[in-house]
């Protein structure tokens, strides 16, 4: 590709972060072809509909499909642009997956020409980059590839991940900074061209390492940070105190900051990536992987006090608010919420009902348990135990005279005018 020509764009992946990134490149007037292994998805995005919840985005879809700027296909295209945006899991151990990066950069082997840009957005641990390009050097020998033959490559080869909030991603997928990290600086200087298209943040260049290790440690730095306040959770719960009233107060203080406890940890950034982390460097990420542990272990302890709330009134229906890793989105992977809900409902059965405005069917998770899916207004007038786990918009919205008579467990913090019922959480101390 010429210098200043509109570039050709194939997005791998068409999922959470695949397809927004992907309607924005087409709306910057760039031809994009977004490729999933997924016929269903790909029928949805080629009609002009999306498959995801995310503000805007359908309205947006449609537009850049209707002016022919977005296709989508499960065949790869030549193109001048490859962008990976596909998943990176981990396995029982905690040891990350990156088996669909590595099947991506494969699939773009078969249509790389000299002067294309690969750029992998997939968070994905320190090193995975050089994965990839030695991959595309052993698929692909008729090609000079950067990092392998000096100064001269007919390739370039880099690492820009994605830093978006659910619920805002168009925005902050134009407004955000970027960590553009090369194989080289050549590398990096081309798809710092690249993203000037689109982003109106500010694109500092690295290296590539260096930009995988920066991901990682904005998702760490979050979870150690949660894991204080969810432990701080605990410790108020057996000391019978308010903790949202404790953390009010205490940043009040100048320098204090502590976020807000909850359930657990979801989604598939912040309690995935720390593991990455101390999957690289075992001996020396005690904090990291402690607060793995006290986040993981939060969501056994709501466990816990429901079922001890639960047990005390073995008559009522129970409403579990919320699946959604965050407010007000329809992303339940990871989440906590549903890992309490399901765990309540395989113990009391067809007493537990779900509430999510974000969801058509109750996930996998609750087969066979006899749990149903209700609104929030039929779980009002049929439940009388409420077990707060999302903190949505539409539950915020329940004014405290719909809710006085209920036996409440509030792990957001959303309800602070709940009247209290006696023994409605005690004993405090209990056992998973």
């Amino acid at each position: 590709m010429l210098s200043g020509q509109t570039p050709k764009v194939v997005i791998l992946g068409l999922g959470y972060i695949g397809l927004p990134t992907a309607a924005v490149i087409a709306r910057s007037g760039c031809a994009v072809l977004g490729v999933d292994v997924s016929e269903s998805v790909v029928e949805t995005v080629a009609s002009g509909r999306v498959h995801i919840e995310e503000v805007d985005l359908d309205g947006l879809v449609q537009g850049v499909v209707a002016r022919g700027t977005l296709r989508a296909s499960t065949q790869i295209e030549p193109a001048d642009v490859f962008v990976i945006a596909v998943p990176t899991p981990f396995d029982a151990d905690h040891a990350p997956d990156i088996g669909y990066v590595l099947q991506a950069a494969a699939t773009i082997a078969a249509v790389l020409k000299a002067g294309d840009t690969v750029i992998l957005e997939s968070t994905s641990p320190v090193g995975t980059t050089e994965k990839v390009r030695d991959l595309l050097a052993r698929l692909r020998p008729d090609l000079r590839v950067p990092g392998k033959t000096g100064d001269a490559a007919d390739i370039a080869i880099a690492y820009c991940p994605e830093r978006v909030l659910p619920g805002r991603i168009l925005v902050e997928l134009i407004n955000n900074d970027r960590c553009i990290g090369g194989i080289t600086p050549r590398c990096a200087r081309k798809a710092l061209t690249f993203y000037r298209r689109f982003v109106r943040g500010e694109c500092v260049t690295t290296n590539a390492r260096t930009a995988e290790m920066v991901k990682l440690t904005e998702n760490a730095y979050r979870d150690v940070n949660i894991a204080f306040a969810n432990e701080l959770s605990i410790v108020s719960d057996t000391m019978d105190l308010d903790v949202w009233e404790v953390i009010r107060l205490a940043n009040r203080h100048p320098r204090v900051k502590i976020l807000q406890p909850g359930p657990g940890v979801g989604g598939h950034c912040i309690a995935v990536d720390p593991w990455f982390i101390v999957h690289g460097d075992p001996e020396n990420t005690p904090l990291i992987r402690t607060a793995r542990d006290v986040n993981d272990g939060k969501t056994d302890h709501v466990i816990a006090r429901a079922c001890a709330l639960i047990d005390r009134h073995p008559q009522a229906d129970i409403a579990c608010l919320g699946l959604a890793f965050k407010a007000n989105i329809d992303d339940f992977r990871e989440s906590p919420a549903v890992k309490v809900a399901s765990a309540l409902a395989a113990r009391h059965g067809r007493r537990v009902h779900i509430v999510e405005p974000h969801a058509r069917a109750l996930p996998a998770d609750f087969n066979g348990t006899g749990a149903t899916l209700l609104d929030i207004d039929s779980a009002i007038e049929r439940c009388a135990i409420f077990i707060v786990l999302v903190d949505h918009d539409v539950f915020k919205s329940v004014p405290v005279d719909e809710r006085a008579d209920k036996w409440v467990y509030d792990t957001r913090g959303i309800w602070p005018d709940q009247p209290k019922r006696a023994e409605a959480l005690t004993p405090l101390k209990i056992a998973v």
